[in-house]
């Protein structure tokens, strides 16, 4: 992996937007793309359907459920980078030894989007995504599996309180730094 330094983000091609469930993942990933004239994936259009079935009955997934699917995940993303040039992803990556799955697989820094904010704010915005197959008695789980960017980390850390266009501006500006 070349080095560079923290906060130069201009360089990287992986961008992932992360945070716990009903954080906005999905729709601020897709806004970013579209902003930068990049293509997006959704990490949880990847899961197996074994991983779907679990949540959508209430049980959290386990680390043994998610390294395969983050591995496939990372993958997606180096693969569409390589023909596109760049790609922004949405996916949880809420502990950091998913970040470092991700990393480590795709071969390349990732620069890692936090998407942060009060969980009753988030749980409002869950509870109207009618139809998701995360329900809304996970988020406590979430949020107890939610472990911040430590130092040597390269994210960015946005509150969720703000507007969507407010949030996709903020973050725009700082990856094309």
């Amino acid at each position: 992996m070349q080095e560079r330094p923290l906060n130069s983000h201009a360089d990287i091609r992986l961008i992932v937007v992360m945070g716990v469930s009903g954080a906005g993942k999905s729709t601020i990933g897709e806004r970013l793309a579209k902003k930068l004239d990049i293509p997006f994936l959704d990490a949880d259009n990847l899961h197996p359907r074994s991983n779907v079935e679990k949540m959508r009955g209430g049980t959290p997934l386990t680390d043994e459920d998610r390294f395969p699917w983050l591995e496939i995940v990372a993958d997606a993303m180096r693969n569409t980078a390589d023909t596109r040039g760049r790609v922004v992803c949405a996916c949880s990556a809420l502990r950091r030894v998913y970040r470092d799955c991700l990393t480590r697989r795709a071969g390349e820094q990732i620069l890692f989007v936090l998407l942060h904010g009060d969980k009753a704010v988030i749980a409002e915005r869950q509870a109207n995504r009618p139809g998701h197959f995360m329900p809304p008695k996970l988020l406590d789980s979430q949020f107890a599996t939610l472990e911040h960017f430590e130092d040597d980390e390269d994210g960015i850390v946005v509150d969720v309180a703000k507007s969507v266009e407010e949030i996709v501006d903020e973050i725009a500006v700082q990856i094309t730094r």
